[in-house]
């Protein structure tokens, strides 16, 4: 698991991990696999962010159960909240795993899923977590163009580098969005609807006092399935979603203006300072001024 990640919780004995966000952090990030830059031994995990894997060279890599043998040009879409084995990859060859945070790529507390379409196939479900695609042999230069492009971005931090990250991992999601076509008009004619709606209320009303009862009595299901869609699809809870929307808001006020903290907190649907302050930490690892005097 790349350093971008953080371990913040457990299902079921399994690790859940969680996309770092630091103050002026890389939205994104790419971890090399291949001979010579290994990552340390990893266990079975859960992630709640996007996770894809392009495969540039296949060598003697196989993957899944049955193992099949990977080609040139593979592309992996790990699903969002799925147990990943890494016992479904065996062998060496030369691949680059992309993890990145969605709410950067919609911003201002938007609803990641619903607003940013292009996401819709780390949603898929399949079983081991592992879409399989494949990258035409006359695209795959522009794949690993647009890798090494992050690459170089992340590492010299020039002026404006997040953004022009973003960029080319925008260019990446809508060619996994194109291979990826029957698997997102598939989820867009299923219960799919139903996480739309979900999140067009945290968007419409995370500002106010808001529970898991009040978003299931909106869109018309019991709390208890809808608790169970939301984490089967996308690893976190409808209550995780919802101070995930706010966090993301907190973070903007207090990255880009000086309103006082007691503001802030009453603008993102939790007035008390306190709380305020507890709840942030606890999501982000610093306080709210501490994270204002970082950005």
């Amino acid at each position: 698991m790349t350093e971008a990640a953080r371990a913040v919780s457990l299902r079921a004995g399994v690790p859940v991990y969680r996309y770092r966000i630091t103050p002026g952090g890389p939205p994104v990030s790419v971890l090399r696999l291949d001979a010579h830059h290994q990552p340390g031994e990893v266990h079975r995990h859960i992630h709640d962010f996007p996770v894809l894997v392009y495969v540039e060279r296949a060598g003697r890599l196989e993957t899944g159960v049955p193992p099949v043998q990977a080609r040139d040009g593979d592309a992996y879409v790990l699903a969002a909240g799925a147990v990943i084995d890494p016992a479904q990859v065996a062998g060496v060859g030369s691949a680059f795993a992309v993890f990145f945070d969605s709410a950067a790529l919609v911003g201002d507390g938007q609803a990641s899923w619903q607003s940013h379409p292009l996401l819709f196939p780390f949603l898929h479900g399949i079983r081991g977590g592992l879409l399989r695609l494949h990258v035409p042999p006359e695209r795959q230069p522009a794949w690993s163009g647009a890798i090494a492009a992050i690459e170089r971005e992340l590492a010299d931090r020039g002026a404006g580098y997040r953004q022009a990250a973003l960029a080319h991992l925008t260019l990446l999601l809508v060619n996994v969005a194109r291979l990826a076509t029957d698997v997102v008009g598939d989820l867009r004619r299923s219960n799919e609807t139903l996480l739309a709606e979900v999140f067009d209320v945290i968007q419409r009303r995370f500002a106010e006092p808001l529970s898991l009862r009040d978003v299931a009595a909106s869109v018309g299901v019991t709390p208890g399935y809808l608790t169970t869609v939301v984490r089967r699809r996308t690893g976190r809870t409808v209550v995780d979603w919802i101070t995930e929307h706010r966090m993301v808001r907190a973070r903007r006020l207090l990255s880009e203006t000086d309103r006082p903290v007691q503001e802030i907190a009453r603008q993102v649907g939790l007035p008390d300072p306190a709380y305020f302050t507890r709840v942030f930490r606890a999501n982000n690892g610093v306080t709210p001024r501490e994270w204002r005097r970082e950005a």
